[in-house]
């Protein structure tokens, strides 16, 4: 049975192990919560058969291919095109007519925590149906996607926009039909592909993406961090919209504190607001 002396110490290494992650990779552990570190680095150490957390360290000493492991279970890269149809299906008939029916305004849209890209494509995909709907596909260069991510492996595969049968599954079957002829695998269109492109941003680190966005997507990213750090960025997310402009989050995320006071709900179900 462990006791309390064995729980501190545990605790104590657990910690000296964040410092080392954030020391040598700077990947900031201090904002997350602490029970999806544990959870995740436990993963890894059972995965390489090591059962404490010194040893895990001295593993990550002499092997960097374990430290990029490591740090791809930390930043959560989970995602697939169209992921939760229900929410893009709100997106695609009631948000991007609201941007597109500014005309004249460039359409500025930032997916934060992108990981490797399948997001913003599937914006890029909504933003160009629409555009053909309305015969319009000329204005699509009113349209500027913003990827970000922390990972450099993921935006390396997002670059590429090449994606397997998996990638596909939350794909509507109608667009499948007329949109992914072919498919799979899937190669982003060059024309899609123009519309979108990635950089490396730290959420907690960074300085915001200049804005106004008009749009900004962020799903199953804030639910990790804990409640002061999910306030800054809401305050970050408000700071940056153009008035009006959208906020999209994911199905287990909602606004909390102050940002309750500077959104709209305009679906709460699918979680996404508007800027007051």
């Amino acid at each position: 049975m462990m006791t309390h002396a064995d729980e501190a110490l545990g605790d104590a290494a657990f910690a000296t192990l964040l410092a080392k992650i954030e020391r040598e990779r700077g990947f900031g552990c201090g904002s997350y919560k602490e029970r999806c570190l544990r959870r995740r680095v436990a993963v890894r150490m059972r995965a390489r058969g090591v059962h404490d957390y010194v040893a895990y360290g001295q593993l990550l000493d002499r092997d960097a291919h374990e430290y990029e492991r490591l740090l791809d279970a930390l930043t959560i890269n989970v995602t697939k095109l169209f992921r939760n149809p229900d929410t893009w299906r709100v997106v695609g008939d009631q948000v991007i007519p609201c941007l597109w029916d500014a005309e004249g305004t460039p359409i500025r849209v930032w997916s934060a925590g992108c990981a490797s890209g399948e997001e913003p494509y599937t914006l890029a995909l909504l933003f160009r149906r629409h555009a053909e709907g309305r015969d319009a596909a000329a204005a699509l260069g009113r349209v500027g996607i913003l990827g970000t991510d922390i990972d450099r492996a993921s935006l390396a595969t997002a670059e590429r926009g090449h994606y397997a049968k998996a990638d596909l599954a939350d794909v509507p079957a109608h667009f499948r039909e007329r949109e992914l002829a072919g498919a799979p695998p899937f190669d982003v269109p060059p024309d899609v592909r123009a519309l979108v492109r990635f950089a490396r941003h730290d959420l907690l680190s960074d300085p915001t993406p200049r804005g106004p966005w008009q749009l900004i997507v962020c799903r199953n990213v804030l639910i990790y961090f804990d409640r002061d750090t999910q306030d800054r960025i809401f305050e970050r997310f408000h700071a940056a919209l153009a008035p009006g402009g959208f906020l999209v989050l994911g199905k287990v995320e909602t606004l909390l504190g102050p940002a309750r006071s500077r959104f709209t709900p305009i679906d709460s179900r699918e979680r996404i607001f508007r800027r007051r």
